[in-house]
């Protein structure tokens, strides 16, 4: 049809041209004229050939125009050569089955025509090939287009190759040429551009244009929504909190790039079904590019060891082709100039990735569009996520501000920092030998810094995040199933490149097996192969897992072996003595072991993405749906205990197995264990989460928005010797940083990771949203505009929702619910004050009165063993530690005392009160609150009743209209055979 249809243009314009002036030169494609002869290669045969190695497509038809006369010089021949020609008018439409002539005055040599023709008709594939000027120069070419060098034909797609020099270049110059070959076979249009038109002089550049034909065939065989009917269903975007909230939105053009439509499967035998107003921008640019790229992903290569070869992937993993990405819009900086489209990204740069616009909403709309549905839902989630952040970080900065503000009545600090009461209690040392005897006063600040995250607050917001939890997870089902409504995601199926074979999977199979579903022959790896495998992974992760439990046990060793030589240097040094007053040899350890432990992290971080991608590899996953699910198992693993492993230690270890003085708990037998702040551990759990939490997000940030810029800056400085503006749009494409798969995936892992600090924590950090919010704010914006900028346009996917890190998010939240209320109980000094109130105070005006000296057991010099004796002598007869035990006067001497049994009693009551409590309130608002909005399932209800109408109509319409062509054409038969036995009849008669 296509073919045809260039056939009649072209006659109607001869004809056209015929009529107007028959004076003037007249192509006859019958008959040669005489005269004008161009010169002809010596060897056509061999030329023929080197255009097969060009990829030229010899099947298809070809239509050549020659002028026979005689033989002229090239500039006699170039003066003769008419202007406006059919051939022009031809050049400007843009038919791919039209070559262009390429004109030669002499006879070239075999080394010197190859070469010419190898330039010639790289630089004119799929265009027209014409015997004048052509319509549009390559140098005269906007340098921002982004058409193939008609004018015409969008780019979708871009592939790049350097010739290789090696043994197996021949090899991959044959695998390029078949799938090229392949590539033009299944519709697609090709236009390869020169190495010597690159700016490094190797790269061969082969763009790539979805003609209408192969769209629409593709888009019904991908199943891609297309509409049918502007909505008729009134937008819900007025709220009535609008107008308050109308400095944060966007234009309306911005946020709904087009209307609401009824939107159906596409189906190219109801073409005139759908709202096709213009073929070349009814397909939004990432459904074309996912259909490219679908094509691109199962044309085959040849035949190699009996096995069928298909799939751009497997070239580009044996470097036929270096690189394979769909083309940006334009450049990000500046608007589109007719006649190219409207620049996609630069209505994205402007609206989104600037960071002046951090307050407003994000065009999901648009990134959809532009990026697909995969991207579009990670940002969503992101932006949902942040919004119920705000909820949390003001309720959390609430709590924090309570805290600040009842530092001066608290009587814990008040006990302890009273020179009667805590100048005058002498505390055991905190090491054997090295460490001194000390006043309780001298952790003064730190008993007020704990208070402001261990007070009465602690428990209303522990409960409180364990509902936010619920609130969060439930109401992002009920956005996610009204973003599956808006983005005609409701009968959503798997991604079909997701369930494709992976290439390494197909490498590995020696065997083959009947699929029952698709009922033909699969390759197949059997559980045997695949055992030793699994057995080498599964090592693998408890290996590098048992790592990091031992980098934690160091960075203990770390802070028990730094503890007395702070503790020793502080006491010694007299200029020290008035900076021990806030910075104490606690404190001083547990900020330089916070600081150690995350340079730690990052390190083993930097290797658990090295080795989580090796072992999954080493599993042979059979699809990419395979891969990812196993890669985000282990990467998810190996980041949960690397950063929260020292936060557990903290919160649930440390302190809890110290002993008593003359018997303490030596680790390896060396080191003492750590004990507690007399005003509890949750100062040091805090400071632990707000170094590696605040480092995390501050060294994340950093690396997304300087390590691509970086990379692309040294790409375009090493690489290019002129100004950007004088390079060809797929140039500068090739030069930014690849988006990979799993770029994407690492985007979820960061954004889960800190829902963990979030929830698992919260209740020894209130501050933990608010800084988690103000970093996504900032996520935001960033992962914007290196996706604008920074990076090439990734192909677009589909995806119905977030997938496996829902489940993940999901386990996270009832594990938070358990950590806080331990942390509560045993971390938290809540419990143990709570108990003293109500069963051991005797003031009945100062009830708290009396506290600290209860909290603080009595041991007797005297039972000191002689190897943890301090080596300055004092004339202390007592001194005090932390715990509820016997008095050294007692039968039961150093026991623990019936106060600590009911304190533990206590501790074990609240977690049981507390979790019940909580899970209770999850479920019943999980139960109370619907998964689908209401008014969804109405829309939706509505649209299939709708599409369901509109596709009757079209049907019966169709059919009554067959119906009158049928009977038209029946009643002309029957008129036909009356006429003709009349005639019969006469005749008889008048014989």
């Amino acid at each position: 049809m296509y073919w045809e249809r260039s056939k009649r243009r072209y006659r109607e314009r001869a004809l056209k041209l015929n009529v107007k002036n028959t004076s003037k030169w007249k192509y006859r494609p019958d008959k040669k004229p005489q005269g004008l002869t161009p010169p002809r290669p010596e060897e056509p045969k061999k030329i023929d050939a080197y255009k097969q190695d060009l990829l030229l497509p010899p099947q298809r038809p070809t239509v050549r125009f020659s002028l026979q006369a005689k033989f002229r010089k090239s500039s006699e021949w170039s003066s003769v050569s008419p202007s406006g020609s059919v051939i022009n008018e031809l050049a400007k439409m843009g038919d791919p089955d039209v070559l262009e002539m390429v004109h030669q005055d002499r006879q070239f040599s075999r080394e010197d025509r190859y070469s010419k023709a190898n330039e010639d008709l790289r630089s004119s594939e799929s265009s027209f090939l014409i015997c004048q000027e052509p319509r549009f120069k390559k140098d005269e070419q906007s340098k921002d287009s982004i058409f193939f060098r008609d004018g015409i034909r969008k780019i979708d797609f871009v592939l790049s190759y350097v010739d290789d020099i090696k043994k197996e270049a021949e090899l991959k110059a044959e695998r390029r040429r078949q799938f090229e070959q392949n590539l033009r076979k299944t519709g697609l249009e090709l236009e390869i551009e020169d190495k010597m038109n690159s700016e490094d002089g190797r790269t061969y550049f082969v763009k790539i244009h979805a003609p209408w034909e192969v769209l629409v065939t593709y888009a019904e065989v991908l199943g891609i929504k297309m509409p049918v009917k502007e909505s008729d269903i009134p937008s819900a975007d007025r709220t009535p909190f609008s107008c308050m909230l109308e400095p944060l939105k966007l234009p309306r053009g911005v946020k709904h790039p087009t209307p609401d439509y009824f939107t159906v499967q596409f189906s190219r035998h109801r073409q005139e079904l759908f709202l096709i107003k213009d073929e070349s921008s009814f397909f939004p640019s990432s459904s074309r590019n996912r259909i490219v790229y679908y094509i691109l992903s199962r044309c085959p290569f040849g035949m190699e060891d009996g096995k069928k070869r298909f799939g751009i992937e497997r070239l580009l993993n044996s470097n036929t082709y270096s690189s394979a990405f769909p083309l940006h819009d334009g450049q990000y900086w500046k608007a589109s100039e007719p006649p190219n489209p409207v620049n996609q990204r630069n209505i994205l740069y402007q609206n989104w990735a600037r960071f002046s616009y951090f307050y407003k909403e994000q065009p999901f709309n648009l990134i959809r569009d532009y990026y697909g549905e995969k991207i579009g839902i990670y940002f969503v989630f992101l932006g949902f996520y942040t919004e119920m952040l705000f909820f949390a970080a003001v309720v959390g900065l609430a709590c924090f501000i309570y805290g600040l503000s009842t530092i001066p009545k608290t009587s814990s600090s008040i006990q302890i920092c009273d020179p009667e009461i805590g100048g005058q209690i002498i505390m055991c040392p905190l090491c054997d030998e090295l460490c001194d005897y000390w006043r309780l006063n001298s952790t003064c600040l730190a008993s007020k810094i704990s208070h402001l995250f261990d007070n009465e607050s602690t428990v209303f917001f522990a409960i409180f995040m364990g509902i936010w939890v619920t609130l969060f997870l439930e109401f992002w089902k009920r956005r996610q199933a009204r973003l599956e409504y808006e983005w005609d995601l409701v009968d959503f199926e798997e991604e079909q490149q997701q369930l494709q074979l992976r290439p390494e999977f197909e490498a590995m199979c020696t065997k083959r097996k009947l699929n029952a579903v698709t009922q033909e022959m699969e390759p197949y790896l059997p559980l045997y192969s695949r055992l030793p495998w699994y057995i080498l992974s599964g090592v693998t992760v408890t290996l590098w897992m048992a790592l990091v439990v031992a980098c934690m046990v160091a960075v203990i060793v770390y802070r028990l072996s730094v503890f007395a030589t702070f503790a020793s240097f502080m006491e010694s040094e007299a200029s020290l003595k008035h900076v021990k007053s806030f910075l104490t040899p606690q404190i001083t350890t547990s900020l330089s072991g916070s600081c150690l432990n995350f340079i730690v992290i990052l390190i083993l971080n930097f290797f658990y993405e090295k080795i989580s991608a090796w072992i999954t590899k080493m599993e042979i996953p059979r699809t990419h749906q395979e891969y990812e699910s196993s890669l985000t198992l282990k990467m998810f693993l190996f980041q949960f205990v690397n950063y929260y492993s020292s936060c557990f230690y903290v919160a649930f270890f440390k302190g809890k197995f110290v002993g008593y003085p003359g018997k303490y708990t030596y680790l390896f037998g060396v080191w003492r264990s750590e004990e507690c702040d007399p005003a509890g551990c949750l100062v040091e759990l805090t400071t632990q989460l707000t170094i590696i939490m605040t480092g995390k997000q501050i060294f994340g940030n950093i690396k997304e928005a300087i390590y691509p810029m970086v990379l692309n800056w040294w790409r375009r400085r090493k690489a290019r010797t002129n100004s950007e503006k004088l390079y060809s749009r797929w140039e500068q494409d090739h030069d930014l940083e690849t988006f990979g798969s799993l770029e994407l995936f690492y985007e979820y892992l960061e954004t889960v990771i800190q829902f963990g600090f979030v929830t698992l924590f919260v209740a020894s950090f209130p501050l933990a949203p608010l800084l988690a919010l103000l970093n996504n704010i900032i996520e935001i914006r960033v992962d914007a505009w290196k996706l604008t900028t920074q990076y090439r346009r990734p192909v677009a996917a589909k995806a119905h929702s977030i997938g496996v890190w829902q489940d993940i998010l999901y386990g996270m939240a009832v594990l938070s619910v358990a950590t806080n209320a331990v942390i509560v109980a045993f971390t938290s000094d809540m419990v143990p004050r709570l108990v003293y109130y109500y069963a051991y105070s005797v003031n009945e005006t100062w009830p708290m009165k009396g506290y600290i000296n209860n909290s603080l057991s009595v041991f007797l010099i005297a039972d000191f063993p002689n190897h943890t004796v301090p080596s300055e002598k004092r004339d202390y007869n007592t001194c005090r530690y932390r715990d509820y035990r016997n008095p050294p006067d007692s039968e039961d001497k150093y026991a623990n005392n019936i106060q600590y049994w009911h304190v533990l009693a206590a501790k074990m009551t609240f977690i049981i009160i507390m979790e019940h409590v909580v899970f209770l309130i999850k479920f019943f608002l999980a139960w109370m609150i619907p998964d689908v909005p209401k008014d969804v399932l109405e829309r939706v209800k509505r649209e299939k009743l709708m599409t369901i109408k509109i596709l009757h109509d079209f049907e019966l319409n169709k059919l009554k209209e067959n119906l009158k062509l049928n009977s038209a054409s029946s009643t002309d038969f029957t008129k036909h055979l009356a006429i003709q036995e009349n005639k019969a009849n006469l005749a008889e008669s008048t014989t």
